[in-house]
């Protein structure tokens, strides 16, 4: 049965105003708004090393709750009290939300660390599923015993405040006007405001004003050292110190800023980076824990965490140079449209809750398809898209000369998911245009819509899933062009024939790209990679809804069945290359192909599971490369 109703567990107030806590906060909100019960609660005691007033009140919180309650449990919560999970882990439904490892945190002693680890680890074998902030974090699990299968990453995201503000709305500042520079996080060795401080004590040209919001009473002896700090730098005419505030006065520090600062040696995520990002505010960030992946983002800047010289030279370029900053808050602007919001996040951790994997090849998730879209467009083969072109004119000339009039082309994407497709072709294609997008997710298919309207072109929706009784009839009568990206790869012989009947009816040309073709590369290469890409191609082949999925056959048997009509046929290479700045997309996908090795052949989890960790090191390390084959095919009638 789907989860209705689900009960999270943090540790104290869960209205403190950190990250960790408005993350779970706003994630609480977004799934009531998908309908779920949800209970928001806080424990009394001492965290993440539990006192006896934390482990009593943890151990009463789970005996009341009724039998088979799904408990999501804060991982500063629940890391260190692995005893008390074992009592209700067969009663209960028991998850865990991890946003970083407790052992990961600054200023540890080995024998901290090592008990945060050992008591964690056995926590952790107590939940039958955990959810991650960050990739970043799902990875480092892996040295927790926590099989990838068990992970789900529910990435944080931002509240729709922030996308109405923006650093152009700011007050004018003129030229000679201090930078001014702000840094969100609680006062603490973590977030490193005093290395932040250290480093701005160096920037003695260019005007700068900075303030550190956040919370001085969490470490209050580190509190009195930074503003020690400040005051020994001579900087307190320089730097203020807000302490925490209410949500309208962060929104307001966005937007007065000019720059954001992350120092931090490490982060489970950065949800700060998002937000400044949101506000098309520009970042300066170390590459601390997950931020090697959060910050690989236009707009931001990186530079190694801890170094605090690497930290003044930037600050020195960026406050010395206009045009640096420009550039910089220019490409924060560009990765505004790819910032989450909370609905988002729920819908990944109701995935992650129900199990989901859909069957329908026309059905993906929403964050796989964004992640995808940039590796998708930079590797189309654009002598086809060009050979498209150019036969559509055709086409078009031909109608008008026998017709006397000028119509639309019209153009229809099957599976359009978020309309990735159309988005690229659009602009490249001659007009006028007319869209039909066929997606029975009504999501996406409203994304889509949004998204080629956005270009000026006129659609329409169609909800059919498309199967081989119904192509002839679901597909418009008056198509020139019927289209897909990665989608003939997951359809059964049946489906492809009927598409091709379909297709040859309407006398329309067929464009397919970025089928796989069953070959991938990584580099450096992996004892294991021969294995694993064998059983990835063998579930190429699973039933995918529609009988047996083609899978990495499915460009060469559609290139047969249209040369068999009589119709012209190209095929060209359209790779993905995927290197360390792509960390988001490259961890999908390797995630991917480990589950479905594992469900092909589970006797060699283990050997996956090794596999896939010491490959997500390796990519967070940026060694790893990867290289996935796809083909796009082009077809069209016989003059």
């Amino acid at each position: 049965m789907p989860v209705s109703e689900l009960w999270f567990v943090v540790p104290g107030d869960p209205q403190q105003n950190t990250g960790g806590y408005r993350y779970v906060r706003k994630l609480a909100e977004a799934l009531a708004d998908t309908g779920l019960k949800v209970h928001l609660d806080g424990l009394e005691g001492e965290f993440p090393r539990p006192d006896g007033t934390a482990i009593n009140a943890m151990d009463r919180y789970l005996k009341v709750l009724p039998e088979g309650a799904s408990v999501v449990l804060d991982g500063l919560a629940m890391g260190g009290m692995p005893e008390v999970l074992e009592r209700h882990r067969k009663r209960l439904n028991l998850m865990a939300l991890v946003h970083h490892p407790l052992a990961d945190e600054t200023g540890l002693s080995a024998a901290e660390q090592a008990w945060l680890k050992d008591a964690e680890t056995r926590a952790l074998a107590c939940v039958c599923k955990v959810f991650t902030t960050s990739y970043y974090t799902a990875g480092r699990l892996a040295h927790y015993g926590v099989p990838a299968a068990s992970v789900t990453a529910a990435l944080p995201a931002v509240d729709d405040e922030f996308f109405a503000l923006s650093t152009a709305s700011a007050p004018t500042r003129n030229p000679s006007d201090p930078v001014r520079i702000l840094c969100v996080g609680h006062l603490s060795r973590r977030k490193a405001q005093d290395q932040l401080v250290q480093a701005l004590a160096c920037v003695a040209t260019a005007p700068w004003q900075c303030t550190l919001l956040g919370s001085d009473q969490r470490d209050s002896t580190y509190s009195a050292e930074v503003k020690a700090q400040i005051r020994e730098s001579g900087l307190a005419g320089c730097i203020r110190l807000t302490g925490e505030v209410s949500e309208t006065g962060l929104w307001n520090a966005y937007q007065q800023a000019d720059l954001f600062v992350l120092p931090s040696v490490y982060e489970g995520y950065g949800m700060v980076v998002d937000e400044a990002l949101a506000c098309g505010l520009p970042l300066l960030s170390s590459d601390g824990g997950a931020l090697r992946e959060t910050g690989a983002r236009s707009g931001v800047q990186l530079y190694p965490a801890g170094d605090v010289g690497a930290l003044g030279q930037a600050l020195s370029r960026l406050l010395e140079n206009p045009d640096e900053l420009a550039r910089l808050r220019a490409g924060a602007r560009e990765s505004r449209a790819r910032i989450r919001r909370w609905r988002d996040t729920a819908r990944d951790f109701v995935a992650g809750l129900d199990g989901a994997e859909t069957a329908n090849p026309a059905r993906f998730d929403d964050h796989w398809l964004r992640a995808r879209e940039p590796a998708d467009h930079r590797a189309r083969n654009p002598k086809l898209t060009d050979q498209l072109a150019a036969w559509l004119r055709v086409r078009q000339h031909r109608y008008q000369r026998t017709r006397g009039t000028v119509r639309p082309l019209h153009l229809v994407d099957i599976g359009t998911g978020r309309g990735s497709n159309p988005v690229y072709l659009a602009p490249r294609l001659p007009g006028p245009q007319h869209w039909t997008l066929i997606e029975p997710d009504g999501s996406l298919a409203g994304t889509a819509a949004e998204r080629v309207q956005g270009a000026g072109v006129p659609v329409s929706l169609s909800a059919a899933s498309l199967s081989a009784n119904n192509m002839q009839d679901a597909l418009p009568p008056d198509a020139d062009l019927v289209c897909a990206s990665a989608l003939i790869d997951l359809v059964s012989d049946e489906w492809l024939q009927a598409l091709v009947r379909a297709v040859v009816a309407r006398n329309a040309a067929v464009h397919v790209v970025l089928s796989y073709s069953g070959r991938f590369e990584l580099s450096p290469e992996h004892p294991s990679d021969d294995r694993l890409r064998a059983l990835v191609n063998q579930h190429q082949h699973g039933e995918k809804g529609n009988g047996a999925a083609l899978g990495p056959d499915a460009t060469r048997r559609l290139r047969a069945l249209l040369v068999a009509t009589g119709y012209q046929v190209s095929v060209a290479p359209s790779p993905w290359q995927l290197d360390s700045g792509e960390q988001e997309l490259a961890l999908l996908l390797m995630t991917g192909w480990a589950r479905a090795a594992s469900e092909q052949q589970p006797s060699a989890g283990a050997e996956i599971n090794r596999w896939l960790h010491a490959r997500k090191q390796q990519l967070a390390a940026g060694e790893l490369r990867i290289s996935v084959q796809h083909e796009d095919l082009l077809a069209w009638p016989p003059a």
